[in-house]
């Protein structure tokens, strides 16, 4: 018997075959991801390297000398201001203050015996019964006593003051360093050879410190006086900085120093940034990357990174006509902004750019497009 092919089945295959010679089904067109760029105003950022140094920087020296008898502190740990730190051996100066406390209290007596010496001796000069000449001295040991007592209260006041500088504590809030002198050891107090003890920097705010080169000067001092851009030596203009783990410029912080002149060696004009150090996430010494303001705010078009391919030495993006086929258009891209690469030319505001699946774009092919919205990231970071 002859198998029977029903007619339903026979007519497909006929029409398929009628499709393609071949005998296979064209597949549909690719899908991709497609949305409208972003309209942002921003700003060009000009990039520096620099370092992290602390506001506030002491070093702690001995005031006055002896022995070094107890250290309150572990090393390299954060201090409070006004936390002791070291005591130096106080007895020879509480002794000295007591000797001063009994001079002040000796020349007060002897000021109070020629106050009163000197009251009967001005009796006597108006009754006639004493020479003007025993007035005079009674007045001169008067004025003596009282310069004895002046002399022997200052003395007092720099043995007290001894004294308290055998205490030494912290004068700012920050991380101490290591102790340089064990207890037990000899320190010295003279100004000139005074013993370091150890150093303390404060730790939030912080500056970061960087050199400008002198075409950057040039065109921002420039941009100034066209009205442009505000100078960093009249407003605190904002800057965005990155430590060497990170990529994005995700640390914001304010211009408060600009130096008065270029350093003829390199060129180059000194700046400081003043950033916020909550977390202590800085140190002073610190690597890190600075972007400072580059020039008058413009308006530019936001579009993922990964919508942007290389066509040697161009930027390129794709682009959906209204047939969905993707065209090729060459961007000049800067940096990013909320995200997203700035393209500064090169597309508008109602393009149909290819956000994903551009390895499945073929030029003059259509593709069958997912509209989506670019969202704004709440990051803020910004990346080279």
């Amino acid at each position: 018997m002859k198998p029977v092919i029903p007619t339903a089945l026979l007519a497909s295959l006929f029409l398929a075959g009628c499709d393609d010679p071949s005998g296979q089904v064209k597949p549909p067109p690719p899908t991709v991801t497609v949305a409208k760029p972003l309209s942002r105003v921003v700003n060009d950022w000009d990039e520096f390297t620099g370092r992290f140094e602390a506001v506030d920087e002491v070093e702690l020296r001995a005031r006055v000398s002896g022995y070094l008898q107890s250290v309150h502190f572990k090393d390299g740990q954060v201090v409070q201001k006004g936390d002791l730190l070291f005591v130096i051996d106080p007895r020879p100066y509480e002794a000295a203050s007591r000797r001063a406390e009994a001079d002040v209290a000796k020349s007060e007596a002897r000021l109070g015996l020629a106050g009163r010496e000197l009251g009967r001796a001005q009796q006597l000069l108006q009754s006639g019964n004493v020479s003007a000449s025993i007035g005079d001295q009674r007045t001169q040991q008067r004025r003596d006593a009282e310069a004895d007592l002046d002399g022997a209260r200052a003395s007092l006041q720099n043995a007290k003051l001894n004294l308290e500088f055998t205490r030494v504590t912290a004068p700012i809030t920050g991380r101490i360093s290591r102790k340089f002198v064990s207890e037990g050891n000899l320190v010295g107090g003279d100004n000139a050879g005074a013993s370091l003890l150890t150093t303390l920097v404060s730790l939030d705010p912080i500056h970061f410190y960087f050199d400008i080169d002198e075409r950057t000067y040039l065109k921002n001092t420039r941009l100034h006086i066209s009205g442009l851009r505000p100078i960093e030596r009249d407003t605190a203009n904002p800057v965005k900085i990155a430590i060497a783990d990170e990529r994005e410029f995700a640390h914001d912080g304010r211009m408060d120093f600009i130096d008065n002149r270029l350093d003829r060696g390199s060129g180059t004009l000194r700046g400081r940034a003043l950033v916020k150090n909550e977390n202590l996430l800085f140190a002073p010494g610190q690597f890190g990357r600075v972007r400072l303001m580059g020039s008058a705010p413009f308006a530019a078009l936001l579009i993922p990174d990964e919508a942007i391919t290389n066509d040697q030495s161009n930027k390129i993006v794709f682009v959906l006509g209204p047939d969905d086929v993707p065209q090729p258009r060459v961007v000049t891209v800067a940096q990013i902004f909320e995200g997203y690469r700035v393209v500064r030319q090169g597309i508008t505001q109602d393009d149909r750019i290819v956000i994903a699946g551009l390895q499945r774009v073929r030029t003059g092919q259509k593709v069958t497009p997912n509209e989506t919205t670019l969202q704004v990231h709440t990051s803020g970071g910004e990346s080279p």
